[in-house]
């Protein structure tokens, strides 16, 4: 409305009314949350930027000036709505942050199990955890081998292998001290077989509950430059108002009609009107978020944004960060006197049997270096948890695991010229 009032007075000799009516509509759209603000802050017993541009636009139009009013406002709000876009973005990640964690849960009640809301857990319910679903409340498994992808919580970059603890009581009392082999967090995705978890913290008090609350904060934080900004407002404001106020009776100290002085004081009035103090904060950082967003990084509000122009260190998480959290194969080393065809085979073959994420990648990557390679079978399979799998190939007992696990065995230790993880 106020770009087609302002095309109408400059191109139209006789436009009539119809600008001024159209500067009025900029006013109503414009000026409404703005008013509301406004309002709010005077009912606070405070003066910011709000009440200055609505004093500015009030006095523009007693000038005659509409267009000038209504720009004063459009700019004003086109501050905070490009503050709400980018604080709408924020409110948007926590909201996706907090839906990890279910609604309902199986949980243990004797013989049965029975769904219950997740707020209604309680420190000591056994929760059953089926494949594909995720984990309802932090806790330690008691029952099931599984493996659970953990990167929503900690980053990791591929599912952890899970084992019931060997001594629940001990668990049970201690909680903290439960190793990562055994402990689950709520949000995270449990892979292959059913678990059952015994919840050591009630749902407000779960890991996944404080990342949110910590990112809540975080957002909620203002930068150094907004922080001067509301610092700078509350002396401009008033001093601002308080000359203006003085403006008006200039008459008695010089000799002019009141009309004089009021042309003058809401002539300052709209100069010193801080469009810029008001739309130069948000544009900056929502510009700075966008321009990060295009380059694959999320940047969560002003305050992270500008610590960036200070930091000497940077520490990453690994998956989506640094990496993609799709394992690959990357080299295939066989120990002398093997070949690296028939390595690929025997991998692949008893690797095919397993449903764990590394194994998926052997198969995938394997059977695409072996080509038209007549395919070796396993059975047999055993899964060693947290270690690696045994099975059987032509007859024989095959190991695939962790460099650990072969110490445990009979057998030709690792090599020792291999690289070592």
């Amino acid at each position: 409305m106020l770009f087609a009032g302002w095309l109408l007075e400059r191109s139209l000799a006789d436009a009539g009314r119809w600008p001024s009516l159209l500067y009025v509509g900029a006013y109503l759209a414009g000026g409404y949350y703005t008013a509301r603000e406004a309002i709010e802050n005077l009912r606070a017993r405070q003066l910011k930027i709000d009440s200055l541009m609505i004093v500015a636009a009030i006095g523009a139009a007693a000038l005659g000036e509409w267009a000038e009013g209504a720009l004063l406002l459009f700019l004003f709000s086109l501050g905070h709505a490009l503050e709400n876009y980018a604080m709408g973005r924020a409110r948007r990640a926590i909201e996706a942050l907090a839906a990890l964690r279910p609604e309902t849960a199986l949980v243990r009640r004797g013989a049965e199990v029975v769904e219950v809301a997740v707020d209604t857990l309680q420190i000591g319910d056994v929760v059953v955890v089926k494949p594909d679903e995720r984990v309802a409340a932090d806790g330690f498994v008691v029952l099931g081998e599984s493996s659970i992808d953990q990167a929503a919580i900690t980053g990791e970059s591929v599912p952890v292998d899970k084992r019931p603890v060997p001594d629940p009581i001990a668990a049970r009392t201690r909680p903290e001290s439960v190793g990562a082999e055994h402990r689950v967090f709520a949000g995270t995705i449990n892979q292959a077989r059913v678990l059952e978890i015994e919840v050591t913290r009630r749902a407000d008090q779960s890991t996944l509950s404080r990342v949110v609350e910590l990112v809540r904060s975080a957002e909620a934080q203002k930068s150094p430059t907004q922080l001067f900004t509301d610092r700078f407002q509350k002396i401009f404001v008033p001093s601002v108002l308080v000359l203006v106020g003085l403006l008006l009776f200039a008459g008695v100290v010089i000799d002019e009609p009141f009309s004089a002085s009021f042309y003058r004081a809401m002539a300052v009035l709209v100069a010193a009107s801080p469009c810029a103090l008001a739309i130069s904060t948000p544009s900056a950082v929502l510009s700075g978020v966008a321009r990060a967003a295009r380059g694959g990084v999320l940047i969560k509000g002003g305050a992270a944004l500008e610590t960036l122009g200070v930091l000497h260190a940077l520490a990453f998480d690994k998956t989506g960060t640094l990496t993609e959290g799709k394992p690959r194969v990357t080299d295939w080393v066989s120990a002398e006197g093997i070949a690296e065809t028939e390595l690929m085979q025997v991998s692949v073959a008893v690797e095919r049997l397993s449903d764990h994420p590394l194994a998926a990648a052997v198969v995938r990557d394997g059977s695409e270096r072996l080509g038209a390679t007549p395919a070796t079978e396993a059975t047999d399979l055993e899964s060693l948890t947290g270690k690696g799998l045994r099975a059987r190939v032509n007859g024989e007992d095959v190991y695939l695991g962790k460099q650990s696990l072969f110490t445990e065995i009979s057998g030709p230790a690792v090599p020792p010229h291999w690289p070592r993880t």
